[in-house]
């Protein structure tokens, strides 16, 4: 098998997203349909008519994200005759998109998933008061000068990659005056650009413990059962298949960093020539042309990305 089957994390939800493809399938309707059962409340109805601040908000987009990609998923299998089991030699996904990667494989259910993401987005944004903490891009600086950037920044204060995209895309997260300062000392080191993002919270960095905890509790309460395909941790940037790592790696994943550029080259050294991005947006899709030469990036988020998925996927199995 050399296909992957990747999915998005936090950035990529826009307004609209997903619901083409519940009106033309109902197979991914009732994906839509179960998410809004499993939290009592009908996000289907943000997802599609925003407002794009309220979407926005952790505790809805990743929810909304991971619906959007099985949403996506369950049409791939009806109409194209993808099987993760069959034809994925791994799945992946970008810090929440890990969760949508479980829930593709089977080795989480979707309620489950949509309840453990409000509960991820909740616990995440309570953790560290608005205003804090903060995370910055860092354009154009490998994986260690970043990792000098932020350790100089600290100065006792918390500044850490938070993720390691590839391409010589760096995210530090931490107390906001130790990123403030990582941006500073970036635009000395040779980075082509440092900024900050407009995020609501220091994602992946120490700061976040208490929603490490708050996940710990809520993991203990859902089966998880062995994915169809091996998971590539984000923490790791290897497979695993055993459920107990499996929690405990999500768990990890809330303080650690997303070792994105890791975890596709991981995926290419195994074999893999083709990354299917399943879900809203092309980030992933972008990434791994910088990461992984010769490999191919296929996103599939609409009605239309359908046809050319199972051309791609037919061409994996030839190759």
């Amino acid at each position: 098998m050399t296909a992957a089957f990747t999915f998005p994390g936090q950035g990529s939800q826009a307004v609209g997203m997903g619901k083409a493809l519940a009106d033309a399938f109902p197979v991914a309707r009732a994906v839509f349909d179960e998410v809004d059962a499993a939290l009592g409340e009908k996000l289907t109805a943000i997802i599609w008519d925003g407002p794009a601040e309220t979407l926005q908000l952790t505790e809805n987009a990743q929810p909304a994200l991971m619906a959007v990609s099985v949403a996506t998923l369950r049409v791939l299998e009806a109409e194209a005759g993808f099987s993760v089991g069959r034809d994925a030699a791994f799945v992946a996904g970008h810090s929440l998109g890990e969760y949508s990667a479980l829930a593709a494989a089977g080795s989480l259910t979707v309620s489950d998933t949509a309840r453990l993401l409000r509960t991820r987005g909740l616990a995440m944004q309570k953790a560290v008061p608005v205003g804090a903490g903060a995370m910055a891009a860092l354009l154009g600086l490998d994986y260690e000068a970043a990792m000098e950037v932020a350790n100089e920044a600290a100065q006792g204060q918390v500044c850490q990659a938070a993720n390691d995209n590839g391409g010589g895309q760096v995210v530090v997260s931490g107390d906001k005056a130790a990123v403030d300062r990582a941006v500073e000392i970036a635009k000395t080191k040779g980075a082509k650009r440092a900024m900050l993002l407009p995020v609501s919270a220091p994602f992946h960095c120490k700061l976040m413990q208490p929603a490490a905890d708050a996940m710990a509790e809520a993991l203990a309460k859902v089966t998880i059962k062995a994915p169809a395909a091996p998971l590539v941790s984000n923490v790791l940037a290897s497979a695993i298949t055993d459920p107990d790592e499996i929690r405990r790696r999500l768990v990890e994943q809330v303080t650690g960093t997303v070792r994105w550029r890791e975890s596709v080259a991981y995926m290419a050294g195994q074999g893999v020539t083709r990354f299917f991005e399943i879900g809203a947006g092309k980030v992933l899709t972008g990434l791994v042309k910088r990461i992984a030469d010769g490999a191919v990036g296929v996103a599939v988020g609409g009605p239309n990305d359908i046809a050319a998925a199972k051309d791609a996927l037919a061409a994996s199995k030839q190759a």
